[in-house]
């Protein structure tokens, strides 16, 4: 499909995923790791003109280990599963509660889901996840999805948010699957040690070359850095999504992306 052709359909797309990342909302060090409630807001405001223009939103949020970290006043994330779980289950309610405000002060009504392996892999698991998604938006109720992070041993835990989003968007027959994090899209090199790297505005077809430009983890809190976009992106495209990575620090660069705006990176068959 021709390039402009892909960004043209972005327009009519109805059922959107959007996965927002550690990086974009929270101020990390500087900020001892405390949300970043402008980015936020500016994000939840954004996702709910969507909703009002008929799309059905579905969000995928990192954050809550980040938010239990500047909850308990912490200076670094701790390296145990145990303390990062707990973590977790200070933060996610920290989290959702702030999901909640926001939401509601635009007209929106959201309902947290936190998923496991289990609900993506296993038939039964997944077709209750499915079926309650699928109820949701047609309550006209925003999902805001994270993995279980407070419960999830290494058996049942998928990993990270870009694959889970991936996951979300297959199982529910997304059209769309925008991953927003701290750089424009995928480069051919690291943009924050090359000045020379170049943006690649659009991949239609991931090969090991692809593969060799992700690196790995991007920030001391986040877990996914490009290499794992790349696995989501791939989950993606092969069941016929269309997926972006794009800025997710710049406001108004989602709604850009959905008008055809060639921003990010896309990916697509």
């Amino acid at each position: 499909m021709p390039m402009g052709a892909v960004r043209e359909k972005l327009k009519s797309a109805r059922r959107i995923v959007v996965k927002v990342g550690t990086s974009t909302l929270s101020y990390g060090e500087r900020g001892k790791f405390k949300l970043n409630l402008y980015r936020i807001e500016h994000l939840v405001r954004e996702l709910s003109d969507l909703h009002n223009a008929g799309k059905e939103i579905i969000l995928v949020s990192s954050g809550a280990i980040a938010a239990g970290i500047g909850k308990m006043g912490l200076t670094e994330k701790p390296q145990t599963i145990p303390e990062n779980q707990a973590l977790a289950a200070i933060g996610q309610g920290v989290l959702m509660h702030i999901y909640e405000k926001f939401f509601a002060e635009y007209g929106q009504t959201m309902a947290q889901l936190l998923l496991t392996k289990e609900n993506t892999v296993d038939e039964h698991a997944r077709e209750n996840s499915r079926n309650s998604l699928t109820a949701l938006l047609k309550m006209g109720v925003i999902p805001v999805i994270n993995e279980n992070d407070a419960v999830a041993t290494d058996e049942i835990k998928i990993g990270d948010n870009d694959n889970l989003s991936a996951m979300v968007a297959e199982m529910i027959d997304a059209e769309v699957l925008i991953i927003l994090t701290d750089i424009n899209g995928l480069y051919n090199g690291n943009p924050k040690i090359n000045p020379d790297a170049k943006l690649i505005h659009e991949v239609s077809e991931i090969n090991s070359d692809i593969e060799r430009m992700a690196g790995g983890a991007g920030t001391k809190l986040g877990t996914g850095g490009m290499f794992t976009k790349i696995q989501a992106a791939k989950i993606a495209v092969k069941n016929g999504i269309t997926m972006l990575i794009i800025n997710g620090q710049e406001i108004g660069n989602l709604r850009r992306a959905l008008n055809g705006k060639e921003i990010g990176t896309v990916f697509f068959s």
